[in-house]
Formats: structure tokens, C-alpha cells, sequence
């Protein structure tokens, strides 16, 4: 009777633990379905998290230290001055699933699990010894001494939290990105269909013109359908920017909480901090410091290490000291430790190619930047001259000396090198937000 009492106050306990697991597990379920569930008033409480998120960062780890690079995440500034860019940013990031975010907060539960793994751990085992005994113990043990390897592990946690918060910082920004870009191919593609709008009247006054002319017999039937031809072009082009301008604001309004139809226009886009640093080098920061706590716990499992046991049961009680290694030894484990090694070094040296890479990068961005603005200098000037040509081109059809195929001919060269320099001005916003995307600053950190 005594062993079947103690394998009940073993169950027992068991199963308090079962329930309290249960519990635990409910309720993160139910934080997870809250916006899914079925309950009353459900799309005011969606609303409300639309208007207003929640930060999800937080720099306090489980030790009590300060993250630097979450706390670096949340200091930082958006670069986009007032207006149509910033209605576009915070529209879509209110109507954001945040699919990220659920990443960060299972790094940290893990890490807040991992921050107690240095208590002594407690568990029931049940063992059968024979056909008619049954022998259940319980099991306390607690970890002396084990060569870093909690710490290291502890660590590991914790720099998965911080790559799990770059990543987030990263999604984020990509979504304000995706939707500017979104936005400035509605604007531009608006732009230049105003262009090609604005030269319709002279283009169907030439066509008209030409139809007179041909009717009169003074110009051949040709040269009409030249000048037809080249207006019916102008007029397809304006049709296709007005889809395109219209597609582009559909996919912009499905990511967006509230249309944004009524939004137009540039804004300004500033500098990123002094302190501000690319958030893929940030990434690879968080990434070392985890692949540096791998190598140290997988270290510390070849060295020996030293635990306290406990055993109470129906056996009676004992307890005694341990010493061994998780990891067995053999004729690689010279090997295995110096790939450890080779690890830690990798992970190091991984961060100064990232910064390479982003250094790189953003020197081309910057490059690029500048030539788009020299273009659109050139550009202005070359649509001031062709218009220039224009405008003698049409003085001298009114006085006989051109046709109106070779006016219509000037006429369309002036009409080109306006949509590129509209284009172009577009161009050089969307490089502006890419350099500022790179460095993770669209977004305010408190918005992450």
C-alpha cells in the first residue's frame, strides 16, 4: 500500500502541474485568438488596436540588463516629414497583421524561460522493477558547476530576442516601404497622364487640321494618319498610366486601415540619426552574439560538470553529487571543439562583412541619388528647349513655312521629355525612402 500511495502523491502531483501548464497554455491562447475570437464587440477592440499599436519592443531583458540594440530600435526617429508620406505610414502600419511580432514574443517566452535555468529541477519518474512492484521516485537535481554552459544558454535566449526585434524592425520598415513605393507609382503615373492630358486639345486640334486640309486636297491622306496615329498613341499612353495609377492605389488601399484615395502629393524626407546604424549590420550583431552563446553551451557540454541529486520514494530517500559531460568523448571530439572555436570566429568576422556590404550599399543608394538629380536638371532643360522649339516650330506652320506633321513630330518630343522629367522627380523620392528603409528609418520606434 505504501508504494501505490506514493505513486498516488506522485499522479498528484502530476497532475497539478498538468493543470497548471493548462492554465498557462489557455491563456496565451487566449491572447493569441483575441483577434480571431467571436466575443461582443470584437470590432471595436480591433478598431482600437488598429488606431493605436502597441510597442511590442522592450530593452529590459529577464536579467534586469538593457539591451543596446532593442534600445537603439526604440530611439529611433522617421525621417518623413509631415504629410502625404506620413498619412500613407501610419495608415498601412494601423491596419498591420504584425505576423512578425509573434516571432519576437515566442523569443521572448523562451528567453523568460531560460532565465530560471539555473533553479534545480524537480520531476516524478516511474520505473516497473518487476512483474508485481512498482517503484516511483522523486527527482530533485541542481546544477553546480557546469563550465558556462547555463549562462551561455541564458545568453542564447536572450540574442534571440534581439534578432527577432531587428527582424520586426525590419518588417515593419519593409511595409512602410512597400507602400510609399506603391503610392509614388500612383503619383507618378497620375503625373504623367496629366502631361499627356494637357496635350490632348493641341493634339486633337492638329488632327482636325490635318482632316481639313486632306479634305481641301492641299496635304495627302498619309500624313494624316501619321498625325492620327501619334495621337491616338498619346491618348493610349494617358489610358494606360490611369490603370496603372488605379492598380497601384487598389493594392496601396488594401494594406492601408483607411483609403487613401484623397492623399497626393511629396514630402520631405529628412536624414537618419547621427547613431543610426543599418539594420542589417544590427541583425548580424544579434546573430553573433547567438551563434557566439551556441558555441560556448556546446562547449561547456564536452567539459565535465557537477550536479546535486536528490531522490525521495518508496525506496526510501538519498542523494549524492554527480560529476560527467552531457557530450560523450571520442576520436572527433578534438575536432568538434576546434569547429567551436572556428564558430566564434565566423560569427565575428560575418558582422564586418555585413558592414561592408551595408557601407557598400548605401554608397551606391547615395550615388544613385545624386545622378537621378542631375538627370532631372538635365531633363528640365531639355524640356524647356524642346518646348522652345515647339513654340518656333508653330509659328512657323502659321506662317506657311512647316507642315503639321513636322510641328506634330516637335510637338510630341515635348510632350516626352516632360513625362521623363515628371518621372524622374518621382524617381528620386522613391531612392530617398530606399536609402532611409536601409537604415531603418520610416518608422518611429515606438511604432515597432
Amino acid at each position: 500500500m505504501n508504494g501505490w500511495g506514493n505513486i498516488r502523491i506522485v499522479l498528484m502531483l502530476s497532475g497539478v502541474a498538468a493543470v497548471s501548464g493548462c492554465m498557462n497554455t489557455a491563456q496565451l491562447g487566449d491572447v493569441a485568438r483575441a483577434p480571431f475570437s467571436m466575443f461582443s464587440g470584437q470590432d471595436e477592440v480591433v478598431q482600437a488596436s488598429a488606431a493605436a499599436p502597441q510597442a511590442a519592443l522592450d530593452a529590459n531583458m529577464q536579467d534586469g540588463t538593457q539591451s543596446a540594440i532593442i534600445e537603439g530600435l526604440l530611439n529611433r526617429r522617421t525621417v518623413l516629414g509631415e504629410g502625404a508620406y506620413q498619412q500613407v505610414a501610419s495608415s498601412v502600419l494601423a491596419a498591420n497583421s504584425r505576423a512578425a511580432e509573434a516571432d519576437l514574443r515566442a523569443a521572448m517566452l523562451r528567453s523568460e524561460a531560460e532565465a530560471t535555468n539555473w533553479l534545480p529541477t524537480l520531476g516524478p519518474t516511474i520505473s516497473l522493477t518487476s512483474l508485481s512492484d512498482v517503484v516511483a521516485q522523486l527527482v530533485v537535481e541542481q546544477v553546480l558547476f557546469d563550465n558556462g554552459r547555463k549562462k551561455a544558454e541564458r545568453d542564447y535566449a536572450q540574442a534571440d530576442v534581439e534578432v527577432a526585434a531587428v527582424a520586426l524592425a525590419e518588417n515593419t520598415n519593409d511595409r512602410v516601404m512597400t507602400a510609399l513605393g506603391l503610392y509614388l507609382n500612383a503619383q507618378a503615373a497620375r503625373a504623367q497622364a496629366r502631361v499627356n492630358a494637357d496635350a490632348m486639345e493641341r493634339m486633337d486640334h492638329f488632327a482636325y487640321v490635318m482632316e481639313e486640309r486632306v479634305k481641301g486636297g492641299v496635304s495627302n491622306r498619309v500624313d494624316l494618319q501619321i498625325v492620327v496615329q501619334k495621337r491616338n498613341q498619346m491618348q493610349a499612353d494617358m489610358a494606360l498610366d490611369r490603370e496603372n495609377a488605379a492598380t497601384a492605389m487598389a493594392e496601396l488601399n488594401a494594406m492601408a486601415a483607411t483609403p487613401l484615395d484623397g492623399v497626393s502629393g511629396l514630402s520631405s524626407v529628412g536624414q537618419a540619426g547621427p547613431g543610426d546604424r543599418a539594420l542589417t549590420v544590427m541583425k548580424a550583431e544579434a546573430e553573433a552574439a547567438r551563434a557566439i552563446a551556441e558555441s560556448i553551451a556546446a562547449r561547456a557540454g564536452f567539459l565535465p560538470q557537477v550536479t546535486a541529486t536528490g531522490v525521495a520514494g518508496n525506496g526510501g530517500s538519498s542523494g549524492g553529487l554527480n560529476v560527467g559531460a552531457a557530450e560523450g568523448f571520442g576520436l572527433g571530439t578534438g575536432a568538434s571543439l576546434d569547429a567551436l572555436d572556428a564558430q566564434r570566429q565566423a560569427a565575428a568576422a560575418r558582422v564586418g562583412q555585413v558592414q561592408e556590404d551595408a557601407n557598400r550599399s548605401l554608397q551606391a543608394l547615395q550615388s544613385q541619388l545624386a545622378s537621378l538629380r542631375r538627370q532631372e536638371v538635365q531633363a528640365a532643360v531639355l524640356a524647356e528647349q524642346a518646348d522652345a522649339n515647339y513654340q518656333v516650330f508653330a509659328e512657323q506652320r502659321r506662317s506657311g513655312h512647316r507642315s503639321v506633321p513636322d510641328v506634330v513630330g516637335v510637338f510630341e518630343t515635348k510632350v516626352r521629355t516632360e513625362r521623363e522629367a515628371v518621372a524622374l522627380r518621382y524617381e528620386i523620392a522613391r531612392m530617398e525612402l530606399r536609402i532611409a528603409a536601409r537604415m531603418g528609418a520610416l518608422v518611429n520606434g515606438e511604432q515597432i
